[in-house]
């Protein structure tokens, strides 16, 4: 790892330390979590008081990958987005606290939020 990825990867942690201080789950208002690589994003609802995992959907796994897999990146993560909307209120979940894991709001991050939003969750 060069010096620059490091310096990257210790903004990274110290932007989501920032973030989770103040950011916690609840039964009631769920933590949603997204946790991104350079291939995939991977996406949790998290109740952090009960230690429970809602629900998750990643772009890696084979269901996403044979509807959405020739869609670029950032397509993908809007679909992602819609989907995760619809597990929610399968699982009676309204709105949720936004967790973008350190990563700058653009870009995938953003087009995740912003079909996630469109499906009709609230953050």
């Amino acid at each position: 790892m060069t010096d620059i990825a490091k310096k990257r990867l210790k903004a990274r942690n110290a932007r989501h330390n920032r973030i989770r201080k103040n950011i916690s789950g609840t039964a009631e208002l769920p933590r949603l979590c997204v946790r991104r690589t350079l291939k995939h994003m991977i996406v949790q609802i998290v109740d952090d008081q009960n230690n429970k995992s809602i629900g998750q959907i990643s772009t890696s796994s084979k269901d996403f990958q044979t509807k959405f897999g020739d869609l670029n990146k950032v397509e993908q993560s809007r679909k992602l987005g819609e989907l995760v909307a619809e597990v929610a209120k399968e699982k009676q979940v309204n709105s949720v606290v936004f967790d973008r894991g350190g990563h700058i709001f653009h870009g995938r991050v953003k087009a995740f939020a912003e079909g996630a939003r469109q499906a009709g969750l609230q953050f």
